[in-house]
């Protein structure tokens, strides 16, 4: 296939049998390659669409004896590129004249003829290469399979889309039946008062610091309203109606809502769903006249999810390493991670048990995945499949022993993004269209997507690098932070070692106290610890993030308990038991409880999953004023 350039201009009998043998209006370039060489044929089947028809590939076998100024040996050792005058060029100079015809494929051509030194590289790599064309060969099987072309993403896209909306169906069905309780006029927070208060704070910026519909009505009707339309949404996108317009939909009702539920909203996924239905509006089509064959995914839209994959999982794994805490250095960290995560399931109990070896190696594991598997996501064809698979595995074991919420199944939809059409079409029984590969073109709007993707770049690695930020860091973050199309994420820096628990007690006579059970904390010993995730109980959640400080620190902790001692019955819906229910207790105290897993033999014995011991009050007794 491959050897050292040659080049034979200004030959007129060739010319001549050119003339004779192709009109000159219809003449077009020749790569002519030995289709008895795989790797050529893998590289051909590469090339041929990026030069979209500029150019005929012919192999020598069929061709040969058309050109008699190129000997069968020639052909056997080297490409050979015919031009239309007649004029042929061997080796890597065949090459990059060939990808000259390709869209954006001028530069390496320029480099050869222009930049000193280049071309006899050029001509020493390809030859090395032709010499030892079996090895390149596996390498290239290895690498990218046994299908070379430009990969398609028009099923990838599809299979996004619809995990998407069910995620949105996920979030927005989940808050739907919380959101009375939290922020409704009853609730604990009221968004009616939280928006008076920014109202006087911000004055006229209001709208801009925080963008939400909510400003028009904050009444339990319309929160419940925006939920609604919000999973609707969701299952417009699932079904692929009208999607564009649903996905915008969603994230603008998405980011009322987080607005506006204050603590209740504030987790890393919830910012993750914002910034990947943002990107998603934009990898959808627009045209109402335009078949999704017709419009190919963009690329440097799956370029930024994959570098939101990328921030989401090796952020992850960085934090662990800038906060220097003793269990992720020590490998410990999954001594005490099942029995201490917010909402622990079954299989995390079993986990639990676990030999410390073992949890040491897994503690390895993850760092290996968030630290080094991650950079697989943007290598070749079966690299990326590899961190694919890598990440899904993690985050698999995460949906396994707790729950996140839709935290996972979003992670999962976003790695999906790193399949193409050849994976997805052989596993998905869906009638497969004929898709034109996407080739990428130089335009004026390439220039504004190279300072989009650097102002990202930026934006991710400006934050690591010390507290004196830029002045236009700043400005532009404060300028998109209201939006959170751009978010910052790392999960568990400092692995909490132990569980601790609030219980809330109430007593009509300060003597006798009883306990409000929340739906899934583990107030009750025996109760399974069980699976709850994609819905995510946002009361439970904040009720551990509570424990980890002081209720001076989360003033949301003495509402939630006025609104219990008033009986507010949209806030006693988001428990389990109420002790008091015919009339609010007079008295209301949290305490605070150490929590641990029992171990096979305790359990056996008692039929408890957890233990416990008393630490200490968490608030002062409370009485609503006389």
């Amino acid at each position: 296939m491959i050897g050292k350039s040659k080049t034979s201009k200004n030959i007129m009998d060739f010319k001549q049998f050119l003339m004779e043998k192709i009109p000159p209006e219809k003449a077009k370039p020749v790569l002519i390659y030995d289709d008895d060489c795989g790797f050529c044929r893998l590289w051909i089947a590469r090339w041929s669409p990026l030069t979209q028809g500029a150019v005929d590939y012919q192999a020598s076998q069929d061709v040969g004896g058309d050109y008699p100024q190129i000997s069968p040996e020639q052909f056997d050792s080297s490409v050979y590129f015919v031009a239309t005058d007649g004029s042929f060029y061997s080796g890597a100079l065949a090459v990059f004249k060939t990808l000259a015809y390709a869209p954006n494929g001028k530069l390496f051509l320029w480099a050869y003829e222009s930049l000193p030194g280049f071309a006899p590289v050029s001509e020493w790599g390809y030859r090395n290469v032709a010499e030892n064309r079996k090895i390149f060969s596996a390498i290239t099987r290895w690498v990218w399979g046994d299908n070379t072309q430009t990969p398609t993403w028009f099923l990838t896209r599809r299979v996004f889309i619809f995990l998407l909306g069910l995620v949105y169906l996920f979030a927005f069905g989940s808050l739907l039946t919380q959101i009375e309780g939290l922020v409704g006029q009853n609730g604990i927070l009221p968004v009616e008062g939280f928006l008076k208060d920014a109202e006087s704070y911000w004055g006229t910026q209001r709208f801009w610091q925080i963008p939400t519909l909510f400003w028009i009505n904050a009444g339990d009707d319309f929160l419940l309203a925006g939920c609604l339309l919000g999973a609707f949404a969701g299952l417009l996108v699932m079904f692929n109606r009208l999607v564009s317009w649903a996905l915008l939909a969603a994230w603008v009702l998405y980011l009322s809502l987080l607005h506006v539920t204050q603590p209740f909203m504030a987790y890393q996924w919830d910012t993750l769903l914002l910034e990947t239905g943002f990107l998603a509006i934009f990898l959808v089509s627009w045209r109402k006249d335009q078949h999704d064959s017709e419009n190919p995914p963009s690329l440097f839209i799956l370029f930024l999810f994959r570098f939101l994959l990328f921030r989401v999982v090796f952020s992850s794994g960085l934090v662990k390493i800038l906060s220097q805490d003793p269990s992720w250095s020590s490998l410990t960290a999954l001594y005490y991670h099942y029995e201490t995560q917010p909402l622990p399931t079954w299989i995390g109990w079993y986990a639990h048990q676990l030999p410390h070896e073992f949890q040491r190696f897994s503690v390895a594991c993850v760092f290996i995945i968030q630290l080094g598997a991650v950079f697989l996501i943007f290598g070749p064809r079966r690299i990326r499949y590899l961190g694919c698979a890598a990440l899904a595995f993690l985050d698999s074991l995460i949906i396994l022993t707790g729950n996140f919420g839709f935290f996972n199944i979003l992670t999962i939809a976003l790695c999906l993004l790193l399949l193409d059409d050849s994976v997805l079409s052989k596993w998905l029984p869906v009638k497969t269209e004929k898709y034109k590969s996407p080739v990428s073109v130089f335009k004026k709007s390439s220039i504004l997507k190279a300072a989009v993707l650097g102002v990202c770049v930026m934006l991710y690695l400006v934050p690591l690098l010390g507290n004196r930020y830029p002045s236009f860091y700043v400005s532009i973050y404060k300028v998109i932070s209201p939006f959170h199309i751009f978010n910052s994420y790392g999960l568990f820096a400092v692995m909490t070692t132990s569980r601790l628990e609030i219980i809330i007690l109430g007593s009509n006579d300060r003597e006798n106290w009883y306990p409000y059970e929340f739906k899934w904390m583990p107030d009750d010993l025996k109760r399974k610890p069980e699976f709850v995730a994609p819905h995510l109980p946002r009361l439970d959640w904040q009720m551990w993030f509570a424990a980890l400080s002081n209720y001076e620190r989360n003033p949301w902790m003495i509402q939630f308990m006025m609104r219990l001692l008033e009986g507010s019955s949209e806030v006693i819906d988001l428990l389990k038991k109420n002790p008091f229910p015919d009339k609010p207790p007079k008295y209301l105290q949290a305490v605070v409880y150490d929590y641990h897993f029992t171990d096979f033999e305790t359990r056996e014995r008692e039929g408890t999953w957890w233990t416990r011991k008393l630490l200490r009050p968490y608030t002062p007794i409370l009485q609503l004023p006389q």
